[in-house]
């Protein structure tokens, strides 16, 4: 995923598929290419940086998501199948 590619479109105020017709590519390549399912061309990456009027380096730098540590679990009610009541009963 490319987020400073998607932060430049929406600070320009282009669209998107204008953008895309601009370059030569069809608008669902360009969500493609911004989204990180399809590397952008050599070319498509020059024109996107000069469209844009952004450093090229900057607008492809990728981004990684870290992973999440996983959640606590539930306690269980002692036969291990984790329904055990989040909160004492009131009574």
């Amino acid at each position: 995923m490319y987020p400073n590619l998607k932060l430049q479109i929406f600070k320009r105020g282009v669209r998107q598929n204008h953008l895309a017709r601009q370059i030569g590519i069809s608008d669902p390549i360009l969500s493609k290419i911004i989204h990180g399912y399809r590397p952008p061309t050599e070319a498509e990456r020059k024109l996107l940086a000069a469209c844009l009027e952004a450093d090229e380096s900057w607008l492809f730098e990728e981004f990684e998501a870290e992973v999440a540590p996983p959640l606590a679990t539930l306690p269980t009610n002692g036969n291990g199948n984790g329904n055990a009541k989040a909160f004492p009963e009131r009574h």
